[in-house]
């Protein structure tokens, strides 16, 4: 995947300081488990203070295991708060059912949370559309059923509200082409067709901005990235602009496919998955800034990047230093081991096992006293995740590692504080294998 990772320009200025980022198509670790965030096809609300991701459980496969919901007030660092709904007995969401890119829309008029979702049978025979409704936003959702709309089918699913409340369901119908479909005032039924585009693109998420409407869907290719498009108008029922590209043409929308756009101030970040179709737990995700100029969009790759949740500024990430995992010092059985697609051809290996391998990076410099966010580029060759135990200056923390697929090292992302000057850093595991680490890129000022 090397070719995904350009450096930014244009829209993505230089950042001064070293600070938290988002690393697009990373392992995420949530803060509270230790596990790679499983929240695939999601979508985000803000409420009060914070962020909630709400987004598909892959940790076993395609069939359906939980909702899951995520918090964070940065945008950067997650909390795992629990499941929406989780696998029962029997029904749409019993035992080899699917259900699909989750969101959750907020209904002013009943004070309830409204998530609507794709439910399928194993073999997608079913399209049908789903509804459930809560009373916070993070809780437990009571599970209302589930319809084809106006009789039509539903498959990739997105939901929208209007400046005015109304909202909407976004709903790609494989036979008849993507639709806007209104709500009823509780959000909780489909009352009528909007709009129908001819196209049949799936993976809708919709915005709006200074009066004008952005559609942003998907091509359809299966599991596999294609450049998605956009179309605009001043009213949703049309007339709407001819599908344009927003991303690179030909990058595959930076090998991803669009699953929600999130505004933040006045600004907007485009959510992506970048979907492993035969290991779903390991899809990554990718987040980018999305400019919006009249009705324009376009979107740049980044390897890192920053945002200000605040504000939502949205700049480049800070020039890095590399630290080689072979050059660290090596104990206990960890060594050096030869990788052709690693940087020197070298990484760290044997880290963990039953002699608690360890590599410790010592003088990590950081020009300032930060709170910040390292990649360590690592190999795992397991289908699993691997893990290890990551020590900045005497904290732990336990980091998920996911399969990198071959190829090139893939990145993790590990927030942590630095101090200004030399700093230690520690990889090891107890009791099983942790990955094998090709380097540390660290953040400079």
């Amino acid at each position: 995947m090397r070719s995904f990772y350009i450096a930014t320009v244009g829209l993505l200025a230089s950042v001064v300081g070293a600070t938290l980022q988002i690393v697009p198509g990373a392992t995420w670790t949530a803060t509270n488990t230790g596990q790679h965030i499983q929240a695939h096809g999601g979508g985000m609300i803000k409420v009060g203070s914070k962020w909630y991701w709400v987004g598909e459980d892959k940790t076993n496969g395609s069939a359906f295991q939980n909702i899951n919901c995520y918090s964070s007030t940065n945008l950067v660092e997650w909390n795992y708060e629990g499941a929406l709904l989780s696998r029962t007995a029997s029904g749409d969401t019993g035992p080899d059912r699917v259900i699909e890119r989750p969101k959750v829309i907020y209904n002013k008029s009943t004070n309830k949370y409204v998530l609507w979702m794709h439910i399928e049978s194993s073999n997608y025979g079913d399209a049908k559309i789903g509804v459930a409704v809560g009373d916070s936003v993070c809780g437990k959702y009571t599970y209302l059923g589930s319809s084809r709309p106006l009789g039509f089918q539903s498959r990739d699913s997105g939901a929208f509200v209007d400046d005015d409340g109304k909202g909407y369901m976004l709903t790609e119908d494989r036979e008849n082409g993507l639709r806007i479909n209104l709500l009823s005032n509780d959000y909780t039924q489909v009352v009528s067709n909007v709009h129908t585009w001819a196209e049949k693109y799936e993976a809708p998420a919709l915005i709006k901005k200074n009066g004008v409407y952005f559609m942003f869907s998907s091509q359809l290719t299966g599991w596999n990235a294609n450049d998605n498009m956009y179309s605009t108008a001043t009213s949703l029922s049309g007339p709407w602009s001819a599908w344009k590209k927003f991303a690179d043409s030909g990058s595959n929308t930076y090998s991803s496919q669009t699953t929600f756009v999130l505004p933040i101030g006045d600004n907007f970040m485009y959510m992506g998955d970048r979907w492993v179709s035969d290991n779903l737990m390991r899809s990554t995700y990718v987040w980018l800034p999305l400019q919006i100029s009249g009705t324009t969009a376009t979107m740049k790759n980044a390897v890192n990047w920053v945002v200000d949740p605040a504000s939502g500024s949205m700049t480049g990430g800070p020039s890095e230093t590399q630290y080689e995992g072979e050059s660290a010092t090596l104990s206990n059985g960890a060594r050096s081991i030869s990788c052709s697609t690693c940087s020197n051809s070298n990484a760290a290996g044997y880290i963990g096992g039953a002699s608690q391998g360890m590599v410790v990076f010592s003088n990590v410099n950081s020009a300032a006293t930060t709170r910040t966010t390292i990649r360590i580029k690592h190999l795992n060759g397991d289908s699993a995740q691997r893990y290890a135990d990551v020590s900045v200056n005497g904290k732990t923390q336990r980091l998920a590692f996911l399969p990198h697929g071959g190829g090139d090292p893939a990145s993790s992302s590990l927030h942590a504080d630095l101090k200004q000057g030399a700093n230690e850093i520690k990889v090891a595991i107890a009791g099983t294998w942790g990955p094998d680490v090709d380097r540390l890129m660290v953040p400079q000022s």
